[in-house]
């Protein structure tokens, strides 16, 4: 049996921000997760994965909206169904509720926590804001600081949109002093009903430019130091391993989204009537995991791939991307941009990926990289110390 993965929303669409690119603010506001539905998610989750391994990830809207009795519930469910089983937790937040006793709490338990942050102040706070329309930033960074305080595990996800992708020297450069050595990338790609792109998403343009940038500048200093989820999994891919990351997969499926009351969705981009798959309380997880519906929404992503998508040469690295950004009968929004980072990335991750073969290290290739220059042509002196905190 195969098994799946499940973005478990506890407290549905509800959230304490009010970011204007955000695409789940016009969902309706679900009762938070009840005991018995709680109950039956981790219980069937834990059922549902074939190996030894159980990764549970809760997500949003704000899942800290549950409160933290909520998730002591949750641990103590997990110690009761994981029949021997390795349970691993991640929490996405926007971490304006992490108190001291919230990261105690964490790091008592091992959860990883992503951390939604996007960039300086200036960028994070045009368009991540609360409910009255105020600055978040300055509390995402009090957070940030209180994590490493209480030594939480946490990962920075960045939704790069129209305006910090145009400044990848500068988001680079402060992303890497914040502590962390990990970093997702997002590209934000929505569609008004009009099918266009709406002015807060990155153009192929500006995500080839700026993924090719940041790539360089790592290249240049931060090889084996700052993992960044793209880069290592192309990475893979020129070491003969699958992608990943669901939406450069070659298939989706078995990636759910699980609503508060129990109804579960194939895909947390695809949340509506058509791509409902069922509910926990009238049909396992594990019978839904191996349903004929998703099946056949798994497969249509590489059934449906545009013509010139099947003649590309960088299409076993992204395979047509994520279906949400592909307009109806037409390639990925960001084709463009992923075909001149892979193109540009490819003989620097040749080169790594022979010197794993030799049982090397990639990091030897730091001094070969090309010089760095700013966004006035001099050039820039790496900083010695990624790991150094300026927050």
């Amino acid at each position: 049996m195969k098994g799946c993965h499940v973005m478990a929303k506890p407290a549905g669409s509800r959230c304490n921000l009010s970011c204007h690119y955000c695409f789940y603010l016009d969902k309706p506001a679900l009762p938070v997760m009840d005991d018995e539905t709680l109950r039956l998610y981790i219980s069937q989750h834990i059922a549902a994965q074939p190996g030894e391994e159980v990764a549970f990830a809760w997500q949003g809207g704000e899942p800290t909206l549950c409160g933290l009795p909520f998730f002591k519930k949750v641990v103590a469910l997990q110690a009761r169904y994981a029949a021997g089983k390795r349970i691993h937790n991640s929490l996405q937040t926007n971490g304006l509720l992490l108190n001291d006793e919230w990261c105690a709490f964490l790091h008592q338990h091992q959860w990883l926590v992503g951390l939604s942050l996007d960039g300086p102040e200036e960028m994070h706070d045009r368009y991540r804001v609360t409910r009255r329309g105020l600055p978040s930033h300055h509390r995402v960074i009090a957070t940030l600081n209180r994590l490493r305080e209480h030594q939480v595990a946490f990962n920075l996800m960045v939704v790069v949109n129209h305006l910090n992708g145009q400044q990848p020297e500068q988001m680079y450069a402060y992303l890497r002093q914040l502590g962390t050595p990990w970093l997702q990338f997002i590209p934000l790609v929505e569609w008004d009903a009009a099918g266009n792109l709406t002015p807060e998403s990155v153009t192929a343009e500006v995500w080839g430019s700026f993924l090719t940038d940041v790539f360089m500048r790592w290249g240049r200093q931060d090889i084996g130091r700052i993992h960044i989820q793209l880069f290592e999994s192309t990475l893979g891919i020129w070491n003969g391993f699958p992608s990943q990351m669901c939406v450069l997969s070659e298939t989706c499926g078995h990636a759910f989204a699980l609503e508060a009351n129990g109804d579960l969705y194939q895909c947390d981009h695809f949340v509506g009537p058509q791509w409902f798959v069922g509910n926990l309380h009238q049909t396992t997880l594990s019978q839904l995991n191996t349903s004929q519906p998703v099946i056949t929404f798994g497969m249509a992503k590489k059934a449906q791939l545009p013509a010139e998508c099947l003649t590309c040469r960088e299409r076993p690295f992204c395979h047509g991307d994520c279906p949400k950004h592909r307009p109806p009968g037409g390639k990925s929004a960001l084709c463009e941009g992923y075909r001149r980072f892979f193109r540009e990335s490819a003989p620097w991750m040749a080169m790594m990926r022979d010197l794993i073969r030799r049982r090397r290290s990639p990091a030897e290739l730091m001094g070969a990289f090309p010089e760095l220059t700013d966004s006035r042509g001099q050039v820039v002196i790496p900083c010695t110390n990624s790991h150094q905190s300026q927050a």
